[in-house]
Formats: structure tokens, sequence, C-alpha cells
């Protein structure tokens, strides 16, 4: 088939990349040049420029001008296209409205393209970013304003998580696809062919309005668990004595109705989908006159829990942050991805800040690149107290204290290095449960602070304020 990917970031990227290696004759258009340049290139580092996935460059090398094209021209390819997919930024509004600015200017310049074509070849237009429930009868409408003939509208939402997208769209856990028609169901049948009648994958048709709730539903559900886990579970660890919680979440998790995904307690989720999922399916519910209040609780729990040991810190170890310096690893919101989008690192930065360190030692392996365009000393000069660094070591020497924000493998072994470089008192803060000998170095005078577990300190001794 011949396809066509509207929108070349992350989600098209992806969505171009893996379609092609279908076997499919798929072309990834954007209206910006130089990102197209850089993808035609098919090296690694101009790719990476614009969208770091894992797998993605080397997906893209292997199809570039086989079966997978970039252009910025939709002229002399869409007029035989079969199926056009738009992938195009929608943010949200501070309200919750999804802004659809960017999504009508790339459905309106395909539609008049669409509208001067010859024949009568079918085409669906699939919306395949997450987009508010009913968008699909604006794309409809918008191509009935414009004069296009003879096409279809479909939802086909992506279930992507950064770090794994390439393996999840080869091998997906659910393939939705919403359409009107059987000759619309017939024709994205064919782009997922190997996925129809697969034993294990989950290949649904439904209506259009249906798959793209699918996608806010789920996504609500997931963020709802991690908070469960995260304002309960943790909870129940911190403040009751003799109960741990490793434990607890096996006991739980041990019953097959109840998912161990997102029982693992941690400084709260990040990235692009699930706080803007969850804001957006508020603001259509609310909308809608339905009461939104446990998807309210879920959101301000996983904020909440951002900040949450930084707090514990001053107000349990009694630890003042003025004037110390602080070693932070990790600024992705998760490993595997150098996205920090709604990372728990940022709220931790923020408060850190507030609070008075004399300087913010940070580390992560792959998203300082991108941290260092947040955190601009031009925009606010209180970011120049961040530093950066090439290795956790190195972030860690000369600190007062510890916070691991990702979950880096590399960030398991680092007790030993902490034990040869800072000697206790030393505050050790821990949110995602990375150190497991987390017991030797308390017993050596090292105070230890995780999320699901009671402050850990050596003895009596104590960390008064402006103490180290």
């Amino acid at each position: 088939m011949k396809i066509i990917v509207v929108g070349s970031g992350y989600i098209g990227l992806v969505q171009a990349a893996i379609c092609s290696e279908y076997g499919h004759e798929v072309y990834a258009y954007d209206t910006d040049r130089d990102k197209i340049k850089a993808y035609a290139t098919g090296e690694p580092r101009d790719i990476e420029k614009y969208v770091y996935e894992p797998g993605l460059t080397n997906a893209i090398r292997e199809m570039l001008n086989r079966y997978l094209f970039f252009t910025d021209k939709l002229t002399g390819v869409i007029e035989t296209a079969e199926v056009i997919f738009f992938c195009v930024p929608t943010p949200l509004e501070p309200d919750g409205s999804t802004n659809l600015a960017a999504y009508r200017k790339a459905v309106e310049n395909v539609a008049k393209h669409l509208a001067k074509r010859s024949g009568e070849r079918r085409v669906v237009l699939v919306n395949k970013g997450t987009l508010p429930i009913g968008t699909v009868r604006y794309l409809e409408e918008l191509a009935q304003q414009h004069g296009v003939k003879n096409f279809g509208v479909a939802a086909n939402p992506e279930f992507l998580s950064e770090g794994t997208a390439v393996s999840q769209a080869r091998r997906p856990d659910r393939v939705v696809v919403g359409c009107d028609t059987e000759e619309d169901f017939k024709l994205l049948r064919r782009v997922y062919s190997q996925f129809v009648n697969h034993v294990r994958i989950k290949y649904i048709e439904t209506t259009p309005e249906t798959a793209e709730a699918i996608k806010f539903t789920a996504n609500a559900m997931l963020l709802t668990y991690i908070s469960f886990w995260n304002g309960v579970g943790a909870r129940i660890g911190e403040r009751f004595p003799n109960v741990k919680i490793g434990d607890l979440r096996r006991g739980v998790t041990a019953d097959e109705r109840i998912s161990t995904w997102g029982s693992y307690v941690s400084n709260g989720a990040g990235g692009r989908n699930f706080s803007q999922d969850i804001r957006s399916i508020i603001y259509q519910l609310k909308k809608a006159n339905i009461d939104t209040r446990i998807l309210e609780a879920s959101l301000e729990i996983n904020q909440y829990q951002k900040s949450y040991l930084v707090r514990r810190a001053i107000e349990e170890a009694n630890f003042s942050f003025r004037g110390k310096t602080i070693a932070l690893l990790g600024l992705a919101f998760k490993k595997l991805t150098n996205d920090i989008s709604d990372a728990s690192a940022i709220k931790a930065i923020e408060l850190l800040l507030k609070e008075g360190v004399q300087k913010i030692k940070a580390y992560d392996p792959l998203a300082i690149g991108e941290a260092r365009k947040m955190f601009d000393p031009a925009w606010n000069p209180d970011y120049a107290r961040i530093e950066y660094f090439d290795s956790p070591e190195a972030a860690i020497e000369e600190s007062d204290g510890l916070f691991i924000s990702t979950d880096w493998e590399e960030f398991r072994g680092i007790s030993a290095f902490i034990e040869r470089t800072v000697p206790p008192p030393y505050l050790i803060i821990d949110g995602r449960r990375m150190i497991p000998d987390y017991k030797a170095l308390v017993e050596k005078g090292y105070t230890y602070l995780a999320v699901g577990s009671p402050l850990m300190t050596p003895g009596e001794r104590g960390w008064g304020k402006g103490k180290r």
C-alpha cells in the first residue's frame, strides 16, 4: 500500500518507520524542511537531534529509500495514497482543552491536495495521535468542506511507551481501529495484515469514537493505578512499623486479578502521555457534566509525589538544603529515553532551588541536552546553580546529599562509590528504590530516605538545620 504519515515527531516517525517494515511504501511528510533533511540522511546524530528512541535509527536506515521516504511536498505522492495518518502535535491549554490549530492546518493542507485528485481511489484519513473523543467527526467535516471525494475517516490510537516504542510497534499487545464502513476496515486490515488474525495480539475493530475513548480510558486507568500504589501502598510502608513494601507488593499482586505493572512505588510518573491525557479527559468529562473526582485525585497524587521526598527530608530528617550541594541522578522521566516531559526531576529541581541549595550537580546518560534547554539561566538566573556532569560519580563527589530520580540501571551499584567518596553524615534520597544494600549504608552512618519506607537514620544522630 501507499501510505502517508503527516507529522514526523515522535509518534509519526515511529509509525512511518515500522509501517515501512510491514512492506508498505511509506512517505513521512512534514513542513519542517530541516527535520526532513535530517531524517533523510539516515545518520543517528541527525535523526536523534529531533527524536531519540532505542532502535528507531536502525529501523529508519534499514528501510530508507527502499520502503521509507521523507518529503516536505505532497504533490506527486498524495494522488495514489490509500491511507493517510495524522500524527500532528495537539498541545493542551491550561484548562485541559486541546489546541487543534496545528491539526486543523495539517488536515486542511492534505484536504486541498486530495480535492484535486483525478480518479476514484478510496482514501482513509486516520487520526493516529491522541485526540478528544469525537475529533474524527471534525476530520470528516474538514475534508467535506474542502471537497474531498471518496474518503473515509478512522481513529487508530497508538499505545507506545517511550524507550520500548519500536519493539511495541513491531509486536503490539493490541491494535485498535475505529471506522464507519466495512470498506475502510478492509483498507486498514491491509495496513496491519500481520496482526489481524494473530494468536497473541488483539486486533479490535470498533467505532471511531470508541477507539478514541479507549486511549484516554487506558491511560487514566494506568495513572490511577500508579497513584494508588504511591498514595496508599507507599504510605503504608512509610508510616506503619515493620511493613516491608516489597513483600506488600508481592503479596497483593499474587492475586492474578491485580497487575504487577505500576505497583513499584516511585517519585511519580512523567512523560508526554499520562498527565496530558488525564487532564484532557477530565476536561472532556466535565464538559459532559460527569464527576471527575477520582481522576483529579490521581493527578494530584502523582504531582505531589514528585516533590514529596524533598519535603520528607526537611520534615522527617530535619535536613536543611540551604547552602548545600545536592547530587541529582536522573533527569529523564524514565530510563531508556532522553525525554524530560513532566519528569519528576523537574519538580525536585524547582523545590531544591526554592529551598536554597547552593548547587545541584546533575547527571543523566541521555537527557542532559534536554535539561539544558529547559533550565536555561537566560530564563531564570537560579538555573545557573545547576551544573551537569558526565558520570554519576562526578556528580556525587563533594556533595552533601544525593537524590535518585530516574530508574537507570547504572544507579543500582552506586553505594560502593558513595562509601569511598562522601563520608557520613550524608543524606540519600532514593525516589526509585535503586539501592538494594541500603541497610549497610545506614549501619555505616548514612541517612537513607526512600519512597515506601520509613526514614532510616544511623542511631540517634540528627540532622539539625544548617548541619551537613
